[in-house]
């Protein structure tokens, strides 16, 4: 079942918008992977997705109502989880258990109960060879790779502080598209944990693990909703470093995701995917404003452009490079480069944004992390808007 031959015949377990995002992935990656099976309660949602995968490889991948079914029939040897977002933790574990290589859409779950099941099985499955990785494609953009690197060497000096906003704009009818939107249950949040969940696991791959948590959650633009849609936080990390945390769906009509990274010796901006800035002083330490050496350096350190030959949509483009990482840490025996405990710290980090708001103080992520807050219900604290 674990083995590394290629291709690797591939269930995709969700059938919706993101579904498809996989199904183009995984087509296109047709030497490395086979798309034999779909998964989804909904069966007309089924069929349909079925029918475009036959239509452009001649080919239609069996259909099921549930990945218990599937793993009966014959399990494959990837399944990619793409349901809504309470219901990763359940399918996992089951494609696990019955041998498979598993890659999850983000976030891993809403819930860290079952998050650290999700862990325990994962860990024995890695003992067995099998793969387990969380979606967060935004690692693999080549800005991310740039400003990760020069944080590691050391370029940038000591960290100091992040800012990272996600100022979105999702219409009402975005969240009546679907039941499960806006809820705790099967959403886990809004949008930060929805929305922001990308920016947060980046912010934590740069500036290390996050100690503290303060911070305060809305909803200001939207109606029936149970989750939030603006919330901004401040994180302290290990470091010593300071950042400051904010994602909203409340910001028509949207702008672009921005990312600063601020160092002794160096400071990056990553804009809307791309980097926009980046600067490291001299070997004297010279620098002035950032325009030492010529001003914005980005062209120095690659085309962030540059799609590597991959003829696919800018955003399926990522979960490519992802789907590559976890083939090649199939191939090679070694961890991906998104665990299931990196994904878990990003969790435990969104909880800790809810916990604070609800309870009006700082939280320690280590205390989200043991299950201190795991009884809490979540809630959105009520505005009062003067008249």
């Amino acid at each position: 079942m674990t083995s590394s031959a290629l291709p690797l015949t591939t269930a995709i377990v969700g059938c919706g918008v993101i579904g498809r995002t996989h199904v183009d992935a995984v087509l296109h990656l047709s030497d490395k992977l086979t798309l034999t099976a779909l998964v989804d309660v909904s069966a007309d949602r089924a069929e349909a997705l079925a029918a475009v995968v036959e239509e452009r490889t001649g080919v239609r991948p069996a259909i099921f109502a549930s990945v218990q079914d599937l793993v009966v029939v014959d399990a494959p040897q990837l399944v990619v989880v793409a349901t809504p977002s309470g219901l990763h933790v359940e399918q996992a574990v089951v494609a696990l258990e019955a041998g498979a290589h598993v890659l999850i859409e983000k976030p891993l779950d809403v819930d860290l109960v079952r998050a650290r099941r999700l862990a325990d099985a994962a860990t024995v499955a890695a003992s067995n060879g099998q793969v387990c990785s969380i979606i967060s494609q935004h690692r693999f953009d080549p800005s991310s790779q740039i400003v990760h690197a020069a944080v590691a060497d050391g370029s940038f000096g000591r960290v100091t502080s992040g800012v990272a906003t996600v100022p979105w704009w999702r219409s009402q009818d975005y969240y009546d598209s679907g039941d499960w939107r806006g809820t705790w249950a099967l959403d886990g949040g809004g949008a930060l944990m929805n929305q922001g969940v990308h920016t947060v696991d980046l912010l934590l791959w740069f500036l290390g693990r996050p100690v503290t948590v303060a911070a305060e959650i809305a909803l200001l633009a939207h109606e029936g909703v149970e989750v939030e849609d603006t919330a901004v936080a401040t994180l302290t990390f290990e470091s010593g470093a300071l950042a400051v945390l904010h994602a909203t769906t409340a910001g028509y009509p949207g702008l672009t995701v921005r990312l600063q990274i601020l160092g002794s010796r160096g400071s990056a901006v990553i804009d809307a995917d791309k980097l926009e800035y980046i600067h490291i002083s001299d070997e004297n330490g010279s620098a002035d404003m950032g325009l030492q050496g010529g001003g914005n350096q980005a062209d120095r350190y690659g085309d962030t452009e540059t799609a590597d030959g991959v003829d696919a949509t800018r955003f399926t483009l990522g979960h490519v490079r992802q789907y590559d990482d976890l083939l090649a840490a199939i191939a090679e025996g070694r961890e991906p480069l998104l665990t299931v405990d990196a994904a878990v710290l990003a969790l435990a980090t969104v909880r800790a944004v809810y916990i604070s708001s609800i309870l009006g103080r700082r939280v320690r992520i280590d205390d989200v992390i043991a299950g201190e807050y795991d009884d809490l219900t979540l809630e959105v604290p009520v505005v009062e808007v003067p008249v």
